[in-house]
């Protein structure tokens, strides 16, 4: 499949044995869409006050919209476009984190960071969008993406296009095993301790034993994930 081209993505057709991987019924798969729609939009109602507050915020402190936009590549290689409020400077240049990530994915990391894919002291970053990502606020327009089926409250972490170029083959099975999701079982594994390799593994130990439960308690520790550094990014 080609990333960079919607019309030249995967067709998942050619995976009939994902769905299924491991044991994982079509009623299981449901059931997993339900909790999705009915959490997003329980969270969308609940945090309303919050996202309207972060959108004044961010309006306030810098010039450039409120929502960041950038394109993602979902399961199956299928790219979409992905949401979080605009923690950067407007037009902010991603040279810096492409060669970040291209060294990392390759097992070579440097004091510059903070957790997989953060850059500490990232001239790029507004005073209020360190404060978002700090506390991850900065994703909660992600719930709109679980909405529309795009992603799950559980998965593993979209990757940009320029990550996906420095993947081994053996990377992309987790963009074929299991949809993205706002939260993991990396971002609950202490993620600012965990090699890139140790976070595909993750992902695809997530893949083989998905479950609504495994779901739940993933959902649960996240919080507290969240408040000690260690969030869904």
């Amino acid at each position: 499949w080609n990333f960079e081209d919607p019309k030249c993505a995967a067709d998942p057709t050619l995976y009939p044995d994902l769905p299924g991987l491991n044991g994982t019924s079509p009623t299981g798969l449901a059931l997993k869409r339900y909790i999705d729609i009915f959490g997003s939009l329980l969270a969308i109602a609940l945090l309303s006050p919050v996202f309207l507050a972060i959108a004044v915020l961010v309006r306030l402190t810098s010039k450039g919209p409120v929502l960041f936009r950038q394109v993602r590549i979902g399961q199956y290689g299928v790219p979409f476009t992905f949401y979080k409020f605009r923690s950067m400077y407007e037009k902010a240049e991603s040279t810096i984190h492409e060669k970040y990530v291209a060294t990392f994915i390759n097992g070579v990391d440097s004091n510059d960071t903070n957790g997989v894919f953060k850059i500490n002291n990232d001239p790029r970053v507004t005073r209020i969008g360190r404060f978002l990502r700090k506390t991850s606020l900065d994703e909660l327009p992600q719930f709109f993406n679980v909405l529309s089926g795009k992603m799950s409250l559980v998965g593993p972490r979209p990757p940009i296009p320029y990550e996906v170029k420095a993947y081994t083959r053996w990377h992309r099975h987790r963009m074929l095993q299991a949809k993205p999701g706002i939260t993991g079982l990396w971002q609950v594994s202490g993620r600012s301790r965990v090699r890139f390799d140790d976070m595909v593994r993750l992902d695809l130990r997530y893949a083989a034993e998905q479950s609504i439960w495994l779901d739940l308690s993933i959902i649960a520790r996240t919080p507290r994930a969240v408040f000690s550094g260690r969030g869904a990014c």
